[in-house]
């Protein structure tokens, strides 16, 4: 230990037994002691430390001492505390004898250098002797990784493409574009009428990119009051203002990194706002509150909207800039009224969450029901079809929704009721029955009006029907033989 020459000789005294004694005390108190010189190697270990070296790997002290302590005990960092000249005063040490809670101290000369180290083993067995600690630690623990699992659900995708339901000609279509923008990095425009799904087509579209391993951020435009967009978006500096978190905060585009950013309702955005916006789609890069730094970030942008964005532009409310920005790949995506043909399918899978979520039997709507289901407007699009549904199911005794219950419903919401065409509901129970039809009968009966339909057109010539149906002559003959014979 250096002397202090400030001390008068008394008190040097007094500094130096001082010294003697905690050497004293720690190598008698601990569950062992080494010391190390400034090349690192082993010079001397007290008794208790000897019980350890079996376990190590060693017979004997002399095997031990002398050796560079990184070569005979694992993992340690003794070696570190020579180089640096600075303690590490707690840490857990593992290797092959256990587990331990230990101290490094370097050790000085007169002059100040570093002449060596003292490895000191606090305790051992610290799961028994330090258990309230290392408790508190393990729960402290438990609870970061549930809140990275919380947030880690927030941010993957709730829906795939197979989410979009409908087989409709315009569901085909908006599910196609969505694919071929999936592999795209531009951005890409939403349109549609609110209810249509178009938050569903974003967590579809971002779950079938080369990004889907990154997070989706969603913000919603129109549900953040204009004052806290900016933060929402950009982040708050530490410190930027009274109140600011000393940390700071990080913004959507920043947790977005590496993966999707959606922008709801981006018809919205205020004004002022706007040129930012353009900036950081342009720059890749965004200024935090408070800041004077920018930050790069890496996020693809999906924005929806059910505003008339060009006609926004037209009247000065929305930048025509941005909006060229973000109408690089638009998806408009249909009402419901224009693939009334989804309708069943929609009301099958709309029943089933909701059986789900209510632990009942699923509804089961009279064809009747259907038919009126299938010829309503539905200005809400999907989100008024399911509240109908759940309306009707509420007001049932059993899980079978009729006619009459549908027409109150729809009558106390104020929706206007449209009629059904006649015959709709009896042609609907007869298409649904011939679908149910064995596979095979229904197969059979497409190719047999297919194959007539060829040899119609060919005037019998089975060679030229052939070609016509893009099948061997042979595979021909065979089909003809089998419907001849049928």
């Amino acid at each position: 230990m250096p002397r202090d020459d400030s001390l008068p000789l008394d008190g040097q005294r007094i500094l130096a037994l001082a010294a003697r004694s905690m050497f004293d005390l720690f190598a008698n108190a601990s569950e062992g002691m080494l010391l190390v010189d400034r090349e690192g190697r082993v010079v001397w270990i007290n008794e208790q430390y000897k019980r350890f070296l079996p376990a190590l790997g060693f017979e004997k002290a002399e095997d031990f001492v002398g050796h560079p302590v990184a070569e005979v005990v694992q993992n340690t960092l003794m070696d570190r505390v020579i180089r640096t000249g600075k303690p590490i005063l707690i840490d857990l040490l593992s290797n092959k004898a256990g587990t331990f809670v230990v101290s490094r101290i370097p050790l000085r000369d007169e002059d100040g250098q570093v002449i060596g180290a003292l490895g000191i083993v606090l305790f051992d067995h610290p799961e028994t002797t330090l258990q309230p600690l290392i408790q508190k630690f393990a729960l402290l623990q438990r609870d970061l990784d549930d809140a990275r699992r919380e947030l880690a659900s927030q941010r993957r995708t709730k829906y795939t493409l197979a989410s979009f339901i409908g087989s409709s000609p315009a569901a085909v279509e908006v599910k196609r574009q969505a694919r071929r923008a999936a592999l795209s990095a531009s951005p890409v425009l939403l349109l549609g009428e609110t209810g249509t799904g178009k938050e569903l087509l974003a967590h579809a579209i971002h779950a079938a990119s080369p990004r889907a391993a990154g997070p989706l951020v969603s913000i919603n435009i129109a549900a953040v009051p204009d004052t806290l967009l900016e933060a929402e978006f950009f982040g708050v500096a530490p410190g930027a203002f009274t109140g600011a978190d000393r940390k700071g905060r990080e913004g959507k585009f920043k947790l977005a990194d590496g993966g999707t950013l959606f922008l709801d309702e981006i018809g919205d955005m205020p004004p002022a706002l706007q040129p930012k916006l353009l900036r950081a789609l342009q720059e890749g890069e965004i200024e935090p509150l408070g800041s004077n730094k920018l930050v790069p970030f890496d996020a693809r942008v999906i924005a929806a909207t059910s505003r008339d964005l060009g006609a926004l532009v037209r009247e000065g409310k929305f930048r025509e800039d941005l909006y060229y920005r973000l109408n690089v790949l638009p998806i408009r995506v249909p009402a419901l009224r224009d693939r009334r043909a989804d309708i069943p399918a929609l009301v099958e899978v709309l029943g089933e969450d909701m059986a789900l979520r209510n632990g009942t039997p699923p509804p089961e709507l009279a064809p009747d029901a259907m038919a009126l289901l299938m010829a309503q407007a539905w200005r809400g699009n999907i989100r008024e079809l399911r509240n109908v549904l759940e309306q009707a199911a509420m007001r049932s005794d059993t899980h079978r929704i009729d006619v009459q219950q549908l027409e109150e419903v729809l009558r106390d919401a104020g929706i206007e009721r449209i009629a059904p065409r006649p015959g709709e509901a009896a042609s609907r129970a007869a298409a649904s029955s011939q679908r149910l039809r064995p596979l095979a009968e229904q197969v059979a009966q497409v190719e047999r009006a297919a194959i007539d339909a060829a040899m119609a057109a060919t005037g019998g010539n089975k060679v030229a029907a052939a070609r016509l149906l893009g099948i061997s002559r042979a595979k021909l003959y065979e089909r003809l033989g089998v419907v001849e014979g049928a």
